[in-house]
């Protein structure tokens, strides 16, 4: 029988490249004591661009009963970022590409049985060039950051080498109402030197743990060989997976059984579910429609990075369903098992994607190593019933446009649907990708990161593009697959603007977007970015290096922003009330504004233990012209709910002058955010046309052209500042400066292009 065996504790960890490492006489006393899930980032992968990236060396000494003679022994690393190369009795195992999937090795010919063991693995996060991501805004923790285990398996096994699957795929025919046709299609591995006669039995099992249906399949497999065996069996009158409302989960019991011994045995959970999305109505889970009233999740957490536990977990999926969200897009990579099987059993509608993101590698052209981890993805997780959408690729067009870029976006599409066609596919374009682009019929449905309000134009502009994309593609079933602001909770105004970094106006920006988003049900979902505060150490905004503060809340989870409570208002039926900018509490006016968000629907206000006022509405209640008294004023909003009252209270500081720390240290508040550039004060240009050609440098070429020539660097260097230094030119050398100014065309005004093309095209290219 198959044995997992959990080997997470007691490493030894070496932040060096040492190659001897590999050696099993190696001595490891002087390195540092471990445990797993670790990473190397924890601390410098969000304080700012400098964190530590290169090989680092794990050890460990392990053993195996005696009693597990003639059995196979594999080794599983459930996420180790992002070159693994693993090591056992100084023999080399293997070298797995990629930071984010299970993967495995058969160390059964080198492990000593009964003796002890030596595991050593080298980890490298240095970007590579043929591995996924490139490039990306968001920071590449490295280490050993999930579960390390031991499998011991029969000679006769389910294959425990199909891409870190299970070896066992649970495959929905057809399902409505009456019946659930599935197939259960098992990969199955005979490594004994003789033919061997199996049965494959599959037990169905309820929910009570009740028999449902069962198949069985009897098999006679050579020796050595390795062959796919599928059973159809229907469940009749079946209880449908039904998002939160009813997230039901049966149970497979698949098993290989010879003679009287079972040999091997897999316990799978599953629902079965039927959905679709129409370009008019949006999403459908089994014939309802359902808005996905989504949210975004990175994986890591302050001071933890990626190694985070089941704890963590655990707490991000309450936070995740208090704000009351119907659907999550797991960005921007493959995460934990353990948070898939979290989605299952509460319900959520799952977008899961591959790190294919922002820039294609320029030397490996075929997307080898974007292959292998879609294939991986979809293996590993396929019999997840919250996974609906499959997603190929986010902002790949950053890199720019190139046949071989879009060649490989049609071949991801096409080999997702060859893996899996039980399933919808998506992607995510970047903000300046054309609404009439080959790409928004790539696949089967498509997402756009929309930043109006923050890198460009004003949040009302979601409207009018919304809708004028709609009219151009009206078969094109679209989502808004990223939208958001950065919210800093130490900044507080009376006046909130773009650019200002406050709690303010990252609330009312995503208030006023929620609002257009919630009156066009031709959208199938919408999607926050993000539900928490990452670490992307290429930033530095607001103050804050290292960080992406877009969250509903903050990077250790303890600050839920008032904009938690606005979409609280509007996605949950748990009855509250919040009163905003609590932080806010030192107040200059003598008569300040009081908003609440609350889904009851008549709220009253008490200033200093006096009735105010009270007010019928709904989500979003404003109490104007609220006088304080000098000092501390008691601000209380309470509403009765089915005879229980509910109140929230804020106590606010009547001041002389205003705090001067609530202001951000940026300057230009109002304008779109400029985080790439340094702008220039360009006084008064008299713009011309001017006629650009094909042979000399403009505002056309790629900011990568521009610094390889001292000419034309020179030029952008006097107008944008030294931007081949900035963090963020990685991403931004494959774009051209139109590119550039189509996203921020407040930062890119004419009078700024025309005064780059006059100098631009006097220079030749070579």
């Amino acid at each position: 029988m198959r044995k997992l065996i959990n080997i997470n504790t007691s490493w030894k960890f070496s932040k060096q490249n040492e190659e001897n490492a590999k050696n099993k006489t190696f001595n490891d006393e002087n390195w540092e004591n471990v445990n797993v899930p670790h990473t190397w980032n924890a601390i410098d992968g969000a304080n700012g661009f400098d964190f530590y990236k290169g090989a680092c060396w794990y050890r460990k000494e392990f053993s195996i009963d005696t009693l597990e003679q003639g059995n196979k022994v594999f080794i599983e690393f459930q996420g180790s970022n992002s070159v693994t190369d693993v090591y056992v009795n100084g023999q080399h195992m293997g070298q797995h590409r990629g930071g984010y999937s299970t993967f495995r090795f058969d160390i059964s010919d080198v492990v000593e049985i009964g003796a002890k063991n030596t595991l050593s693995v080298k980890v490298d996060n240095t970007v590579v060039e043929d591995v996924y991501p490139q490039i990306a805004d968001f920071t590449f923790f490295g280490g050993i950051y999930r579960d390390v285990n031991l499998v011991i398996a029969n000679t006769v096994h389910f294959d425990l080498m199909d891409y870190g699957s299970q070896g066992v795929y649970i495959i929905q025919d057809k399902v409505n109402e009456e019946k659930a046709s599935l197939t259960i299609k098992s990969k199955l591995v005979n490594d004994r030197e003789e033919e061997t006669k199996v049965r494959v039995w599959a037990d169905i099992l309820d929910a009570e743990g009740q028999p449902a249906a069962y198949a069985a399949k009897e098999v006679v497999l050579a020796a050595g060989e390795k062959v796919d065996v599928e059973m159809p069996v229907v469940i009749n009158n079946p209880t449908l997976w039904n998002g939160r409302k009813n997230a039901y989960m049966y149970e497979a019991n698949v098993s290989l059984q010879s003679f009287n011994d079972t040999v091997d045995e897999l316990s799978i959970p599953f629902g079965v579910r039927y959905f679709k999305v129409d370009p008019e109505k949006g999403f459908f889970l089994n014939g309802e429609h359902l808005r996905l009233n989504g949210v975004s999740r990175h994986q890591d957490r302050k001071d933890m990075g990626w190694a985070i536990t089941k704890k963590e977990h655990d707490e991000d999926m309450e936070l995740i369903k208090d704000v009351g969200a119907t659907s999550i897009r797991l960005a921007h990579y493959q995460h934990d098992q353990y948070f898939y099987d979290l989605c299952d059993k509460e319900g959520m509608v799952i977008w899961a994607e591959i790190p294919f993101i922002s820039v294609m590698s320029k030397t490996e052209l075929e997307g080898i190593n974007a292959k292998q981890q879609m294939i991986e993805l979809i293996r590993q997780n396929f019999n997840h019933p919250s996974i609906m959408f499959w997603g190929v690729q986010n902002e790949i067009q950053i890199g720019g446009d190139t046949p071989a870029l879009r060649k490989l976006v049609k071949e991801l599409n096409e080999l997702t649907k060859k893996e899996d066609p039980t399933r919808l596919t998506t992607m995510a374009n970047v903000m300046f990708v054309p609404d009439d682009d080959e790409y928004n019929y790539t696949t089967d449905t498509v997402g756009y990161n929309k930043y109006y309000g923050w890198y460009q134009g004003k949040a009302e502009d979601f409207a009018p593009w919304l809708d004028g994309f709609h009219k151009k593609n009206p078969n094109v079933s679209l989502c808004i697959s990223e939208y958001g602001a950065e919210g800093i909770i130490q900044y507080h105004t009376n006046d909130p603007k773009v650019k200002d970094y406050t709690e303010e106006y990252h609330t009312l920006y995503h208030e006023k977007v929620w609002n257009i988003f919630a009156e066009r049900p031709f959208l199938w979902a919408t999607y926050v970015w993000n539900m928490f505060d990452f670490g992307a150490n290429i930033r530095d905004e607001g103050g804050v290096k290292g960080r992406n503060n877009k969250g509903l809340i903050t990077y250790d989870r303890k600050i839920k922003k008032d904009a938690f409570y606005m979409y609280k208002a509007n996605w949950s039926d748990e009855k509250f009330v919040h009163i905003t900018s609590k932080r806010f509490v030192d107040r200059a006016d003598r008569t300040i504004s009081v908003k609440a968000y609350s889904n009851c629907e008549e709220l009253t206000l008490y200033v200093n233990g006096k009735e105010y006022e009270t007010k019928t509405g709904s989500k979003a209640f404003t109490f104007e012209n609220v006088e304080l008294q000098d000092g501390i004023n008691e601000i209380k909003v309470a509403a009765k709910q089915d005879g229980v009252e509910l109140q929230d209270t804020a106590f606010f500081n009547k001041v002389a002058e205003p705090n001067k720390s609530y202001e951000a240290p940026e300057e230009g508040k109002g304008g779109v955010v400029a985080n790439w550039f340094q702008m220039p004060e360009l006084g008064d240009v008299e713009v011309e046309e001017i006629e650009i050609t094909d042979d000399v440098y403009s505002t056309r070429s790629t900011f990568g052209e521009l610094v390889e020539n001292d000419e034309t660097n020179a030029i952008l260097e006097k107008y944008l500042g030294n931007f081949s230094e900035h963090p963020m030119f990685g991403m931004a050398q494959a774009m051209t400066i139109d590119m550039i100014a189509s996203m921020a065309d407040d930062l890119f005004d004419e009078k700024l292009m025309y005064s780059l093309n006059k100098e631009l095209t006097k220079i030749k290219k070579a």
